[in-house]
């Protein structure tokens, strides 16, 4: 007999969907008590915060009629009861639960030469690291070649390490690889929008890497489309997204095409590209499209802006651009590490955000060095500070703060992806996607050793939760993330050693003080 529900209980932190009206900025919601899914929905069916104690919740099992079982056939004495699960956060360890990140921008074929950029910039390092790498992925048959495969395993096993729940990858031009990583993603359970690149334009594409023509690009697109609505035709963990590289390397008439077969679907599907990332970019753009009035135009005359569109980078918008952005309902992706790494600039993500425009964070991996999303939030923060008191960019205002930074990766990244009802934070009805965090235990602090497998992050007992969150974003790491759900589905654990300590820290004795003896004689306790 299969649970119906898992209960999971300690607490739960998350950031609000805005800011209260007595609270200029984001703040913490913080509570402690049991919240339950569903494991056919995969959905929170509801939470009770006034759970505060082991005791209340072995009342709440009771009142609700549920039992939880072992699995070793004492189900079969359980009758009519509900039979659930029941998951705990260590408190010793000062676990929770936290919203699972949402990269909205990750270059899933690029993962194999992260951190590998030089002194390169954007366009020289395009031509020099990205285009070999991508082309390699295909070879003009109808299977994937390994170097695919390998690299796509690797960065959803990391990504899902690193506690992302929900991922915009950018692929390539080949239509079997980019199937692969569909399937692949499908298989691991990872949210995903995967987008197959377009890339038409002969005179800034290499000659071995580009689509032969704008028709190509746009049929190649509806193949991987059709693939991905195949294989999970509800879109319930895959989706497809229409990805034209940037406006350099598209012809306007694959732009148009792309447009137009975007709005011949209902709702509308998504895109994604590039935009501003690069002074060099904007300049080429603006010999290239010498008809538009700036590189949004270039987009809107070609009906890529819309409520669906996510925008990369938006380094160096205009403030007409910031205002046809918002007039259309497209979302930006910030990619701090990215534009550090590549000299591309500094995004102004508070005059964005005063615009009306709404944000996310992405890793941008291989520009960015990071698939972690906690990555791009320290770097989302350090680059506002560096906007901030910049000569050129003072205004007085505030620099991002460890909360407005979190909810950009959570509450953020899913407006970006037009999934605020269903992801990025705990209310009934949304479906759990999430990570349970563990910091350390006061135990853990010794003056002459350190635990590494459990991560940088020392708690010495005296700090508030406000303050140990600060810790995590600072000094946190994937070692941190013990366990990440999607759609109530467990995908990843942080190691079989942890996995069996977990059993443990998740059980409930409601069974029999005999059963959680020999569960913890056979776990080597």
């Amino acid at each position: 007999m299969s649970p119906v529900y898992t209960i999971f209980y300690g607490t739960f932190i998350q950031l609000p969907r805005a800011p209260a009206s007595s609270e200029p900025k984001h703040v913490l919601d913080i509570n402690h008590g049991a919240l339950w899914v569903s494991n056919k929905s995969g959905r929170i069916e509801g939470f009770d915060w006034s759970v505060t104690t082991e005791g209340k919740l072995c009342d709440l099992l009771s009142d609700k009629g549920w039992v939880t079982i072992s699995g070793d056939g004492e189900e079969e004495a359980i009758g009519e009861k509900t039979v659930v699960k029941v998951v705990k956060a260590n408190e010793s360890r000062n676990g929770f639960f936290f919203p699972g990140f949402i990269d909205t921008h990750i270059h899933a074929s690029q993962y194999p030469n992260s951190g590998v950029f030089g002194s390169s910039t954007l366009l020289e390092w395009l031509q020099k690291y990205t285009f070999p790498l991508e082309a390699s992925y295909g070879d003009g048959s109808d299977i994937a070649p390994k170097t695919a495969r390998t690299a796509y395993e690797k960065v959803i096993a990391r990504t899902l390490a690193n506690g992302t729940t929900c991922a915009a990858y950018y692929a390539t031009i080949h239509v079997p690889a980019t199937n692969l990583l569909a399937d692949l993603c499908l298989k691991r359970g990872q949210r995903a929008f995967i987008g197959r690149v377009c890339m038409d334009n002969p005179d800034y594409c290499p000659d071995y890497y580009r689509d032969s023509s704008a028709e190509e690009s746009v049929r190649a697109t509806e193949a991987t489309i059709s693939h991905i609505q195949s294989i999970d035709p509800d879109g319930r963990v895959v989706a497809p997204i229409i990805t034209p590289r940037f406006a350099p390397t598209c012809s306007p008439t694959s732009m148009s095409d792309l447009g137009k077969l975007a709005a011949s679907f209902d709702p509308p599907m998504r895109i994604q590209t590039h935009i501003s990332e690069n002074k060099n970019e904007v300049a080429l753009v603006k010999q290239l499209f010498p008809n538009s009035t700036s590189y949004a135009d270039v987009y809107d005359q070609h009906g890529l802006v819309t409520p669906r569109t996510i925008l990369a980078h938006a380094v160096h918008l205009t403030p007409e651009e910031r205002s046809l952005i918002h007039s259309r309902g497209a979302k930006i992706a910030h990619c701090p590490a990215s534009n550090s790494a590549l000299g591309s600039g500094l995004c102004p993500v508070r005059t964005l955000l005063d615009a009306g425009i709404i944000v996310g964070l992405g890793t941008d991996v291989s520009g960015g060095y990071s698939s972690s999303v906690l990555e791009a939030v320290r770097q989302a923060i350090l680059v506002s500070r560096l906007v901030s008191y910049s000569a050129k960019e003072q205004t007085g205002k505030e620099n991002l703060s460890v909360e407005e930074a979190l909810y950009l990766a959570t509450r953020g990244g899913a407006k970006v992806v037009d999934m605020a009802d269903q992801i990025g934070g705990f209310e009934a009805g949304m479906s759990w996607d999430a990570q349970l965090i563990e910091l350390s235990s006061v135990n853990d602090r010794s003056a002459e050793s350190v635990d590494d497998a459990q991560g940088s992050v020392d708690i010495f007992g005296w700090e508030s939760w406000e303050e140990k969150i600060q810790k995590w974003v600072w000094n946190g790491d994937d070692r941190n993330v013990k366990a990440v759900w999607v759609n109530g589905r467990l995908v990843h654990q942080r190691s079989q050693k942890e996995a069996k300590k977990s059993v443990v820290h998740s059980s409930v004795p409601i069974l029999s003080r005999s059963w959680v003896s020999f569960l913890l004689r056979w776990l080597g306790f």
